[in-house]
């Protein structure tokens, strides 16, 4: 894939925490649309990877470049209209117990538009009907289920119709049940508005459904072992690491094919 071709392009990215290497000179791109999942064993960067995307944390070296913006050198204003084109949810959807599901939704209007508060309130349910919760507006959070938490976040990190939504473990925590139905949810919204995801995920059943492509990180090359559509990687690849997270293998083939040491997944 050219440059020109993705929305996201990640080249040379070093990331280090002090003297902590924890990635090295990892490079990719994302295509427009593309729901686009980075998977690993836990501690193989994964979290890392995501805070670098977003801005939260500068790297070592290298660029993140998102529709053509680098956000590693912007500065200012230019900064947060690269910003303003990304959405993120976290893991655990921090929405605010203090407010409603649709005044939540609504947080990023109030920041960043001069919109009045009637317009606001009408967009912040249209983005919960988009997600299935378009009766749940005037509902508190702690009173939604934990899918409906992570798809009220969703809502919110999508108030500003940004072109690309990072999303850090959206099924944790979530039985099967309700796993399926938000990764419905995302690859709904990914095929009827365009949007582009980024997600970070250990789930294997939501993984295989929702990924256009993954990137397999690995804590000891420090950065990409493998790339390709996930249901072909888990049906033929025969590297050791491919195999060891697809099949929840928790020991370590050695080269020569003997078992190795036991390692938590």
């Amino acid at each position: 894939m050219r440059d020109s071709e993705s929305i996201i392009s990640v080249r040379g990215l070093t990331c280090a925490y002090g003297r902590r290497m924890i990635l090295r000179d990892v490079s990719f791109d994302v295509a427009p649309g593309e729901v686009f999942v980075v998977i690993g064993r836990s501690g193989c960067g994964k979290s890392t990877l995501l805070k670098h995307m977003i801005g939260l944390v500068r790297p070592a070296a290298g660029s993140i470049r998102l529709a053509g913006r680098d956000i590693v050198t912007a500065e200012g204003d230019e900064r947060l209209r690269i910003l303003k084109g990304i959405g993120v949810m976290y893991q655990g959807g921090a929405l605010f117990g203090s407010m409603t599901v649709a005044q939540n939704v609504g947080l990023p209007l109030e920041e960043y538009t001069d919109l009045p508060d009637e317009a606001i309130d009408a967009v912040s349910r249209v983005k919960l009907a988009f997600v299935g919760l378009e009766d749940f507006g005037d509902v508190m959070p702690s009173d939604l289920s934990g899918g409906m938490v992570k798809r009220a976040a969703i809502a919110r990190a999508m108030a500003l119709d940004p072109a690309i939504l990072f999303l850090d473990e959206p099924s944790a925590g979530l039985d099967p049940v309700t796993s399926a139905e938000l990764d419905r949810v995302i690859r709904s919204l990914a095929e009827t508005l365009g949007i582009t995801f980024v997600i970070v995920s250990h789930e294997l059943p939501s993984i295989l459904s929702i990924a256009d492509r993954v990137i397999l990180l690995d804590d000891k090359a420090k950065g990409v072992v493998a790339e390709g559509d996930p249901r072909e990687m888990h049906a033929k690849s025969t590297d050791a690491r491919v195999r060891r997270f697809f099949d929840r293998d928790a020991r370590v083939p050695s080269p020569g094919g003997a078992e190795g040491v036991e390692a938590t997944l």
